[in-house]
């Protein structure tokens, strides 16, 4: 396996014994977070040790959690690997990790590695919960290797195909990540619709088109809706063509979405589909497991033109003071990455 050399990017501000305090942000109280001291569990024999350079804040999700706005019904669904506490708080929640290995089998001393991970100055976790970070990817930039796997899941369930003309409706990470995705489709036509303006120039530099809603494309193949609102998905029942598939992927929580289902949506034969991260598109199933996908979502984050999808960078001491604007709704940006060490 490679070593990432880019993780040498940062110096360890603390001790890489396993016997080490660690630290770990938990939301504590709606719009309430706080650091606190975690005991590490004692490390078996295929378990590693990893310092964490990088985590990445998922703005969607986090912000469900951060105002205790996850459903009861919801709550072991949403569970993510390595959460402690239970919902709605107290909570250690998170799932963009991105870390050296400093103690574990052999094979993974050194290497940069991706997990599931809450925001944890240093962690233990089984070496096949790790994803192993390629020279080809900075460590900042892979804690996008969640979201990456999203969106390729999402065209997985699509059903995505070279000429295809495809709509993306949200510009959040998700939709940029899909969008981006689709432009690698040979000849195909790919419009991201936004209500913010400024999203164009992003647009045009990850290499596919731009709408504001008014504008957007009509008769589409197929149509992404990422911005987990109800005005977004009826710009993307709009924009559909006759039987053409919506691939919601959007995450409401305890909300509620009015779907516009009159008008032409019958007589158009729409499909509007979900797609969910947490189980294998059935296309890929027979042949494709959890490691082998999060293996491809990384190998895809090895092009420079992602790194403007992170747009907020704070050290993890300043996580408790800084992730309300952060996570406040409205709040502009796209990932916020959270920094672990001091910078060389």
């Amino acid at each position: 396996m490679a070593r990432n050399d880019t993780a040498q990017e940062l110096k360890p501000a603390f001790s890489s014994s396993a016997s080490a305090p660690a630290t770990a942000l938990w939301y504590a109280a709606p719009r309430e977070c706080a650091l606190n001291a975690e005991t590490l569990p004692e490390r078996g024999a295929q378990d590693c040790l990893v310092r964490t350079l990088w985590s990445g804040i998922s703005r969607g999700t986090e912000r469900l959690v951060f105002e205790g706005r996850v459903p009861i019904g919801e709550y072991e669904r949403m569970r993510a690997p390595f959460q402690q506490g239970a919902f709605p708080f107290p909570v250690k929640y998170g799932y963009c990790a991105v870390g050296i290995v400093d103690a574990g089998p052999e094979h993974m001393r050194g290497e940069t590695v991706f997990c599931l991970h809450p925001h944890q100055d240093r962690f233990i976790a089984p070496t096949d919960r790790l994803t192993c970070v390629p020279a080809t990817v900075p460590a900042r930039r892979a804690i996008l290797a969640a979201n990456m796997e999203t969106a390729l899941n999402a065209h997985w369930d699509a059903g995505s195909g070279p000429a295809d003309r495809i709509v993306v409706v949200g510009g959040g990470v998700l939709g940029l990540l899909v969008a981006w995705l689709a432009a690698r489709l040979p000849g195909a036509e790919v419009t991201l619709v936004d209500v913010e303006p400024g999203r164009a120039a992003l647009a045009q530099a990850l290499g596919f088109g731009f709408a504001l809603p008014a504008d957007a494309p009509a008769e589409a193949d197929l149509v992404f809706h990422a911005s987990a609102s109800a005005p977004g998905l009826a710009t993307a029942i709009r924009a559909a063509g006759v039987e053409a598939r919506i691939v919601e992927l959007s995450w409401y929580g305890e909300g509620t979405v009015p779907a516009p289902l009159g008008g032409a949506f019958h007589a158009r034969r729409l499909q509007l589909v979900s797609t969910q991260v947490g189980g294998i598109a059935p296309s890929r199933r027979p042949r494709w497991d959890y490691a082998r996908r999060a293996t491809a979502a990384m190998a895809l984050l090895a092009d420079d033109r992602l790194d403007a999808l992170i747009t907020d960078e704070f050290p993890f001491a300043e996580a408790p003071a800084r992730l309300p604007a952060i996570l406040a709704p409205g709040a502009a940006g796209l990932t916020a990455a959270i920094c672990y060490g001091e910078p060389s």
